[in-house]
């Protein structure tokens, strides 16, 4: 059964009311022609209960645009969904085109600040969410009485003497939904041990985030990264107006676990009587990172589930033994979902 229009309808009342089932929801297949985003592909999702999102397969499967009855629930940067040939690897360069968004997915071998271990320089948040996609599927259709709404794809790191590290995303929704789901699958695919670093970057903003807004998360601890962040260490719950000159804070959280091996955090608005539910598998992802900027246009919290601590740096991570790494052949899968939920 689909839940619409405050009632549940089954395919069978459905199919009699449509000539085509994607005047209610679907998916379509775009392509971007104008400017930075020139040439990019993406695919376009709704579901029939307000919830629309857009699929990057360009850039790693990411979720760009996300709304629910027509309102973002995402932060968007300046420069938009920028096609990956725009790409700079090398320091902060990632920076230049970080589009923001729902989901920028970074790894798949280092996150976090840019660095260098030996010879290997490492920019900004790893290489993956600048790799497009193959074997890009999407379907919509009945399964039994669900109608099944799916995007995958596949994402390949890889260099010659180097890794060979594949992605392969599935991301899921339903006629009626309110929720994303995304399935990652992550192997080593070389014949040797590979270092694997990911976080997921979730970014959430106005008319979402603002000073009425809260996050609810339950933890067994948090680490401020830096200086600003001790600073402000009181207060990671809460958001402030946009401010002039405002320092970037980052927590590190050690979430508490529900007994499926679930964390669950929310960013809840009150005032919009709206939230945003995320839910992670945290067997695999026991951390999460969060990223407050409450500057002017840069206006943005990042709730950021990842497989490992990254401080301070991949390279004093390995000589600690906490680098996590996948074995020539082994797999390792992640499972995050975001839920818009109304309050009564």
């Amino acid at each position: 059964m689909a839940h619409l229009y405050q009632r549940d309808w089954s395919r069978e009342e459905l199919v009699r009311y449509t000539g085509s089932l994607n005047q209610i929801a679907g998916i379509q297949p775009l392509e971007a022609n104008d400017g930075i985003e020139r040439g990019s592909r993406l695919i376009q999702v709704w579901t029939g209960s307000g919830l629309t999102f857009n699929v990057l397969p360009d850039r790693a499967m990411d979720i760009a645009v996300c709304q629910y009855k027509g309102m973002s629930l995402a932060w968007r940067s300046a420069r938009g969904d920028a096609h990956p040939a725009f790409y700079e690897p090398s320091g902060a360069g990632w920076l230049r085109t970080f589009q923001g968004g729902m989901l920028v997915t970074c790894g798949l071998d280092t996150f976090e600040p840019p660095g260098r271990e030996g010879a290997e320089e490492l920019g900004q948040h790893g290489r993956v969410s600048n790799l497009p996609a193959r074997e890009v599927g999407y379907h919509a259709r009945w399964v039994d009485d669900i109608y099944q709404l799916e995007v995958s794809g596949e994402v390949r790191q890889t260099k010659v003497f180097g890794e060979n590290i594949a992605l392969r995303r599935r991301i899921s929704t339903s006629l009626g939904s309110n929720k994303i789901r995304l399935d990652d699958t992550v192997t080593n695919e070389g014949f040797s041990l590979q270092p694997h670093m990911i976080m997921y970057h979730i970014n959430t903003g106005f008319p979402l985030l603002n000073e009425s807004a809260h996050l609810k998360f339950d933890v067994v601890e948090t680490l401020p990264e830096d200086e600003a962040s001790a600073h402000g260490l009181a207060d990671w719950r809460v958001f402030q107006p946009p401010t002039p000159g405002f320092q970037e804070q980052n927590f590190i959280h050690t979430p508490v676990v529900d007994p499926d091996g679930w964390s669950h955090a929310e960013v809840e608005n009150p005032s919009l009587g709206l939230g945003l539910r995320l839910a992670f598998d945290a067997r695999t992802l026991p951390y999460m990172n969060e990223w407050k900027m409450m500057g002017e246009g840069l206006y943005v919290l990042s709730i950021e589930p990842m497989n490992c601590n990254p401080l301070p740096g991949r390279e004093s991570m390995r000589s600690q033994k906490k680098l996590p790494y996948l074995q020539p052949g082994e797999t390792c899968k992640y499972a995050l979902e975001l839920e818009v939920v109304e309050y009564t």
